[in-house]
């Protein structure tokens, strides 16, 4: 019997630093391990235009073809990539995925014209959708998905449980991928020119809710430290990846399992370098020593704000006091330190930029250049749905109308007019990037011409911007 055809497509996000796709990654593991045959269109990597994809999918014939966004990337990429699939796509279904459609799956199919969309984390899902392609089956007994049936009502299924055994999914099916590419263009903070750098997901989830983090599944779950070492080691053999950046929301958690993956690196002889995500509420001493030892390289914290009343209102559960501790903790140890601060938060004013300017300032190790950005309410989170309650926003077509880059302010929550919160948003991420190439010594050009790209995001509304992070 012939084998289903499915296609994915890794949309173009416009740069050459391309993170691997981890989602297409494990659901393709999953579907090669069923003997579906799985095929990978990189148009990240190899920035293949629309027109060159029409010219494929003529010349070819899928079942499935299959694309996950985020957000950010809606009107900007995906909108017309799916015009692109539809139009070509012959007798394939048009399966969307991911953060981006989870949340507002109704408004995605109506205004892409995809026949599905698959809601949450979608192993078990895709298995589901190639056995009801395959034998034509009726789509509603699947769950985890939404479509519009056949007298165009929509349908959303029951929600599917996400798995609770990670150790269960086989890892990522990179030999898909163009992994001399994936593996070859991150440079990230402490590396070498020698290590080739690239991700691995060791959990799913988060122990918290901020009010401005959309989170596809409740709750935390956990692969074993013998599962990730061994990924680890066939990464290292295969690929020669020395450099591993971990994906995950929440690393550090709970604190036994770092000892835990220190004692398994050792016992399998293996010297890996790593970055990885903390939280400030649950660092301490003990923690930052066994995470140097185990070969961390950089920590980023999710600080988000200097005031604790601004904490309090997006959720964050932790206090000021712990951020600076955390901070403290590092620098002192002489591991790199990713200090992330939001600001446009409600109840944040200039003050509270301010601080967090100088707190940044304070405990930067300037591995990075660290610029602070407007909140942004992405369907699906809290403050989403609180911008809907306030009357700021009438729903995802007003949120897509009004945002525009994840460094402009797509709602201002604050009482400060328009105009003169990007006055100080700006004068704020100038003096940090002078601050940078101070302590740096690198070229000044290069940080006029950053300055000089904020200024005209900010005021000539130039939304190409691609931020300012560099390592």
């Amino acid at each position: 019997m012939k084998k289903c055809r499915v296609l994915f497509i890794i949309h173009d996000v416009y740069q050459d630093d391309n993170w691997f796709p981890m989602g297409p990654g494990y659901i393709a593991a999953v579907l090669k391990k069923a003997d579906v045959e799985v095929n990978i269109y990189n148009q990240d990597v190899f920035h293949y235009t629309n027109n060159e994809l029409a010219q494929y999918l003529s010349q070819e014939s899928f079942d499935i073809i299959t694309l996950g966004f985020l957000a950010a990337r809606f009107t900007e990429t995906i909108l017309d990539l799916c015009h692109v699939v539809n139009k070509y796509k012959k007798d394939a279904w048009l399966v969307l995925g991911g953060h981006g459609p989870s949340p507002i799956p109704e408004y995605v199919l109506k205004t892409t014209g995809a026949d599905l969309v698959t809601i949450g984390e979608a192993e078990e899902t895709f298995l589901d959708l190639v056995r009801c392609k395959k034998n034509n089956s009726d789509l509603h007994s699947i769950k985890g998905i939404a479509f519009f049936d056949e007298n165009n009502q929509f349908v959303l299924t029951e929600r599917r449980k996400p798995v609770r055994n990670l150790d269960s999914l086989p890892f990522p099916e990179w030999s898909l991928f163009p992994m001399e590419q994936y593996s070859t263009c991150l440079r990230t903070a402490r590396m070498t020119p020698e290590d080739r750098a690239f991700g691995i997901l060791t959990s799913r989830g988060c122990i918290n809710r901020c009010s401005f983090c959309y989170r596809m599944e409740k709750g935390i779950r956990f692969r074993s430290v013998q599962n990730i070492v061994s990924e680890m080691k066939k990464l290292n053999e295969l690929y020669g990846i020395t450099f591993f950046l971990t994906y995950d929301e929440l690393f550090v958690y709970p604190r036994k399992r770092i000892f835990e993956f220190y004692e398994e690196l050792q016992r399998n002889d293996l010297k890996i370098k790593y970055q990885c995500n903390a939280r400030v509420d649950i660092f301490d001493e003990e923690i930052a020593d066994c995470l140097k030892e185990s070969g961390c390289q950089f920590v980023n914290f999710g600080m988000e704000s200097s005031d604790q009343k601004v904490l309090d209102q997006m959720n964050k559960n932790t206090t000021v006091e712990a951020n600076i501790k955390a901070a403290e903790i590092v620098k002192k140890r002489g591991i790199g330190i990713g200090l992330n601060f939001i600001w446009g938060n409600p109840g944040d004013t200039e003050k509270s930029l301010w601080d967090n300017v100088n707190l940044i300032k304070k405990y930067n190790m300037y591995d990075q250049i660290r610029t602070i950005r407007p909140v942004t309410p992405y369907p699906g989170c809290d403050l989403y749905y609180e911008a809907i309650d306030r009357g700021l926003l009438a729903g995802p077509e007003d949120f897509f109308d009004k945002f525009k880059n994840s460094d402009r302010f797509t709602i201002n929550f604050t009482e400060i007019p328009e105009a003169e919160y990007y006055d100080m948003l700006f004068k704020a991420n100038k003096e940090l990037i002078l601050d940078y190439y101070a302590h740096t010594g690198r070229d000044k050009k290069a940080a006029d011409e950053l300055i000089d790209a904020f200024y005209r995001l900010y005021f000539l509304n130039e939304v190409k911007f691609r931020g300012a992070r560099k390592s």
